[in-house]
């Protein structure tokens, strides 16, 4: 289970769509990577999916259920978001952090249980920040935040996550720490994962599933092999490509050498510009 797909899904900011009818399936079970240039409706789609953006037009659905009719609570059991650049309060321990995922399981009459202990313990563990649970958040690394506001979304045991941007700001050892941790979770968990992610290359390696957008609309979705291609790059981002085959996983290796002529792609729109969301991961 963790199917989401949409229908006709269009969301806008003000009078602008960004992303217009928008028809796509997201594969149960698997990881998929979001890309395309800045614009393009990436981060949009997944607030879509989130229910952080109400749809002007269709709708998005989760093992068959309008995400839009779901009761609050039960939507949050099954689906996390962890925002780009979010933002804890100054102060706030990792532990602390972690512990708000389990917003979604309480109450007015529901005090913190056991099963509450367990999970954040858990996810602490999964994530390897046993040892900073006590720290304040703003007080780590790059990579260290990263991995706490995820603990946090394992704590808050959904089967599905939605990541915008996990790796941004990222080094490159970090980079591939917050990656390897997420197809880790997909692979041991079963969770289904749809992250946004700009380099291509992490893309092919670290997805099953790749969903390539340009202007709102799908122009290429399927296994790494059939999306990271010379053509679909040329359509996308407007430039040209040399693909060969990565040598340790054999998915496709992406090395751009030039800009296309006469290329459509457009100016960053107002999807590279809208404010993040920084609240709590829940929905």
């Amino acid at each position: 289970m963790g199917e989401i797909c949409t229908e006709r899904l269009t969301l806008a900011y003000d009078e602008r769509a960004v992303v217009a009818g928008l028809d796509i399936v997201i594969p149960t079970g698997r990881v998929t990577a979001l890309v395309g240039p800045n614009g393009c409706g990436k981060s949009t789609l997944l607030r879509g999916l989130a229910r952080l953006l109400k749809p002007r037009g269709g709708s998005a659905y989760l093992d068959g259920r309008s995400i839009w009719r779901m009761p609050t609570r039960e939507l949050a059991r099954q689906l996390g978001i962890l925002p780009q650049a979010p933002v804890a309060p100054e102060g706030l321990t990792v532990r602390d952090l972690v512990a708000q995922g389990r917003y979604p399981y309480h109450g007015w009459l529901n005090r913190w249980s056991e099963a509450d202990e367990e999970a954040v313990a858990r996810a602490l563990d999964i994530t390897g920040m046993v040892d900073l649970a006590h720290r304040p958040v703003d007080a780590l690394s790059g990579g260290q935040r990263q991995r706490a506001w995820i603990a946090m979304a394992l704590a808050q045991e959904t089967k599905v996550l939605l990541l915008d941007e996990p790796t941004t700001y990222l080094d490159m050892h970090h980079q591939l720490e917050v990656l390897h941790l997420l197809r880790r979770l997909n692979r041991e968990e079963g969770r289904t994962v749809v992250l946004v992610v700009h380099n291509l290359n992490h893309a092919a390696r670290y997805s099953d599933h790749v969903v390539a957008l340009s202007d709102g609309k799908v122009v290429a979705a399927g296994t790494p092999q059939e999306v990271v291609t010379s053509e679909v790059l040329r359509e996308v981002f407007g430039v040209e490509a040399h693909i060969l085959s990565d040598p340790d996983t054999g998915v496709p290796l992406c090395i751009p050498y030039a800009l296309c002529e006469n290329s459509n792609v457009r100016a960053p729109s107002m999807d590279s510009f809208a404010a993040p969301h920084t609240g709590h991961i829940h929905v």
